[in-house]
């Protein structure tokens, strides 16, 4: 018993702290008296204070060290704040020049569609009143002429040919539905059952060659349709560039003419060399364009004349076969130029779309 009172007193006489380390007694009262003033009895001290009383977070330090680094280690929080508020600031800038870069690019082509928008205005405007001159290229002038002419023809032939093709699909109509109340009256009426029966299969057979008729028709409105509102449409978008063109090099033509007519100081001589460089660019895009409806007109020529050797061909064959009641011939039409019919009740929606 002796021994482990002995033993007992031994261990009270070493004090060991929360991390293992010795230190003495009056460290540990002081210890306990701290924590009797900051806490003292329960409920006396509120946590917002606690949370008020507590560090700075701007003022705490980042150990990159570990536990017991030195100090060379110790990287303040402030300055990895102001680091980033820098970062911020200067993306922020760069967004600002590349912000004000975009609208200076905008600006400098609105100042030169404006200016280029002047200067064809007032061509233009001199042009109609006879006071300034226009280039003119005779001949491909008359050719222009000649295809806008043309296209006002065709679209003539186009508009008749379609209402060809209401009237005849009305007629077929009227002659599908003569025919099954010929059938009907047929067989209520047995008296006059043989003449009923030969007016019905005549207007059946009428009507199967009206629809053979009207896929030629159709066929035929089709390519006319593709040769005026395509072919020839592309050719006169063509065109109109050209025409653009045209009046922006003539603009131009007339602004350097009316510039070396006037002094010739630094300031003038620097306009007169500004004006030449866009002249030139004028120039070029002017004989290029000029050069593409020349061959667009020429390819068109050929087109136009290779599409309509068919498809007059096409029609005048079909209509003589039809109206001389030749159903042989009127179907070999269709299988010389490849033209398949659509089966009956082929253009009708179905009923899913009815709905």
């Amino acid at each position: 018993m002796t021994d482990s009172i002995m033993s007992k007193a031994a261990t009270m006489e070493i004090p060991i702290n929360s991390n293992g380390d010795t230190r003495t007694l009056g460290e540990d009262d002081g210890l306990e008296q701290a924590r009797n003033v900051q806490w003292g009895p329960p409920g006396q001290r509120d946590l917002q204070q606690v949370m008020v009383s507590g560090p700075n977070l701007n003022e705490t330090s980042i150990v990159s060290g570990g536990y017991g680094g030195t100090t060379e280690g110790i990287i303040p929080t402030s300055s990895i704040k102001g680091s980033s508020m820098h970062h911020s600031s200067s993306s922020s800038m760069m967004a600002e020049e590349a912000t004000r870069g975009v609208a200076v690019e905008k600006f400098d082509m609105m100042k030169k569609w404006g200016m280029n928008t002047y200067k064809c205005t007032k061509q233009m405007i001199s042009e109609r009143f006879g006071r300034g001159s226009r280039t003119v290229d005779l001949e491909l002038e008359a050719q222009i002429e000649v295809l806008r002419d043309t296209k006002r023809k065709y679209e003539n032939v186009l508009r008749l040919a379609r209402a060809l093709t209401n009237h005849f699909y009305s007629m077929v109509q009227t002659q599908h539905a003569l025919g099954d109340t010929f059938a009907d009256l047929s067989q209520k009426s047995p008296e006059l059952r043989d003449e009923f029966g030969y007016n019905a299969e005549t207007q059946k057979l009428l009507c199967k060659n009206g629809e053979t008729l009207l896929g030629a028709i159709n066929f035929f409105v089709s390519s006319i349709n593709t040769l005026v509102n395509k072919t020839m449409e592309d050719t006169l978008m063509t065109i109109k560039m050209y025409e653009n063109a045209r009046l922006e090099f003539d603009a131009y033509r007339a602004d350097l003419e009316e510039l070396n007519m006037g002094p010739r100081d630094a300031v003038t001589m620097a306009r007169i060399e500004a004006a030449q460089q866009q002249y030139q660019i004028q120039k070029d895009k002017y004989e290029r364009l000029r050069s593409d409806v020349t061959i667009k007109l020429k390819f068109l020529e050929e087109n136009k004349v290779k599409v309509m050797h068919k498809q007059l061909l096409l029609f005048h064959n079909a209509i003589s076969a039809y109206f001389a009641g030749n159903q042989q011939q009127l179907e070999q039409t269709l299988k010389q130029f490849n033209i398949k019919l659509k089966p009956p009740g082929a253009d009708k929606p179905s009923w899913l779309e009815e709905q």
